[in-house]
């Protein structure tokens, strides 16, 4: 007996952007591996790669996720 049911038949309303197929999808009809999402909208999964790439840089330039400068260890 399988202990997780593969669910093979997304929820409607349930938008996902596919990374492997580059294109919007209602309800994950690729591996979760290869998506984004669930998003509330089509337009929301439509976006995805903006709001990926706006929060990348986000957390690029976030001091809180750098330790220091590159190459220098902290001493004591």
């Amino acid at each position: 007996m399988a202990l997780f049911k593969k669910r093979t038949v997304g929820k409607p309303g349930e938008w996902y952007y596919c990374l492997e197929h580059k294109k919007v999808e209602e309800g994950p009809e690729c591996p979760a591996k290869n998506r984004f999402g669930p998003y509330a909208s089509r337009t929301e999964a439509e976006h995805a790669m903006r709001t990926a790439r706006e929060r990348d840089l986000e957390w690029e330039n976030d001091p809180k996720w750098h330790d220091g400068p590159a190459g220098r260890a902290d001493e004591d």
